[in-house]
């Protein structure tokens, strides 16, 4: 029997990048940090951080431990801990946080609810990638 090793997700050893010039059409999940500086269309899922960069672009739901936005995201976001909006920041559509910080300039439409968010389970989930926005 194999002994599960005791891997940490939010590492920097342990990220995925989208570069810019980069387009992804379809869902991501991943258990580890991930970087957007390319675009993508479909829901964006993972267990950790999320940084969008400047040129970074989802159009889609955002589900993650935290982001960090300095791009444009057009959907739902819903962070288990804290969402940033740097002052680049567009986001069209809602956002689920327990903690939101938004610098001057940044650019929000739409619904925010803050309170101790709660993972959906695997059938809201499901749900949600019906409500994508393409």
């Amino acid at each position: 029997m194999k002994k599960k090793l005791n891997t940490q997700f939010d590492s920097p050893d342990r990220l995925n990048v989208i570069v810019e010039g980069s387009r992804v059409l379809g869902d991501m999940i991943t258990e580890s940090n991930l970087r957007i500086d390319g675009e993508v269309k479909g829901n964006v899922t993972s267990a950790a951080k999320v940084v969008i960069g400047k040129n970074g672009i989802i159009v889609g739901n955002l589900k993650c431990g935290d982001a960090d936005i300095e791009g444009t995201v057009k959907g739902i976001i819903a962070t288990e801990s804290l969402t940033i909006l740097r002052s680049t920041a567009v986001i069209e559509g809602e956002i689920s946080t327990a903690k939101l910080h938004i610098e001057e300039g940044a650019q929000f439409s739409g619904n925010c609810k803050m309170s101790n968010f709660v993972a959906p389970s695997k059938a809201t989930t499901s749900n949600l990638q019906e409500d994508l926005v393409y």
